[in-house]
């Protein structure tokens, strides 16, 4: 298979930012069945905790996972095209709240299943994403090992917001859906695969920050519900 070209230059700086990453309280909450009872044991409180803990490093790594595929792979002249990009997001289609005044309108119910509907939506994108990060020349073991880390640690945050849900809202029939694996067949151009996986990068990068943003507003308006505006 002929892998992809791309003239860069390795930005130090980002792998040095991105080597020094911390490690998550790990949020597994299937048993050997498949069953997500190990977290049903753990209070609501530590629970949503850890999935807000979930979310802000998936979107710390996602950003700067954009950022170094941005110094190395896309030319300045181009880098404008992330954001035209906007309306090919795959979240662009569902009700997610857009703006702050938005934002402070919704339920809880509907803070939390945004957020369910956020993570299930890019399981099957950053499936895909790995396959094709992997045909560029020269690709650092830092972007894919930051990929694939994202890739499950999404699949985490997915389990631990359907048990939130079961305990906060006792909606006991949600299950999370099974990520699904993109077939790549086609031999796209260099310009147009590295356009289309930095927009892809971009979109992510937007939706993990949604993410952590919802799961802490949530944690907010449980805490301190005066000061919840700020959000």
């Amino acid at each position: 298979m002929r892998r992809l070209q791309v003239v860069h230059a390795f930005p130090c700086c980002v792998l040095l930012s991105l080597l020094c990453w911390t490690v998550a309280v790990p949020l597994d909450c299937k048993d050997e069945s498949g069953a997500l009872s190990r977290c049903a044991t753990i209070s609501q409180e530590k629970l949503l905790d850890r999935v807000i803990q979930h979310a802000e490093l998936i979107s710390r790594v996602s950003e700067e996972s954009c950022t170094l595929f941005e110094e190395m792979f896309v030319p300045y002249s181009m880098r404008a095209f992330r954001n035209q990009g906007g309306n090919a997001c795959v979240t662009k289609a569902f009700t997610i709240p857009n703006s702050k005044s938005e934002l402070q309108q919704i339920s809880d119910k509907w803070l939390l299943h945004s957020v369910l509907m956020m993570v299930q939506s890019w399981i099957e994108p950053l499936v895909y994403l790995q396959t094709t990060l992997d045909r560029y020349d020269d690709a650092p073991d830092t972007l894919l090992n930051r990929t694939k880390w994202v890739s499950d640690k999404l699949v985490s945050l997915e389990q631990g917001v359907v048990v939130l849900i079961r305990k906060m809202l006792d909606e006991g029939m949600l299950s999370p859906s099974p990520p699904g694996v993109v077939q790549y067949d086609v031999q796209p151009e260099v310009l147009e695969s590295v356009l289309r996986d930095y927009t892809l990068l971009s979109c992510f990068k937007k939706d993990a920050h949604k993410m952590e943003t919802f799961l802490k507003l949530l944690k907010c308006r449980q805490t301190d519900k005066l000061g919840c505006a700020l959000y």
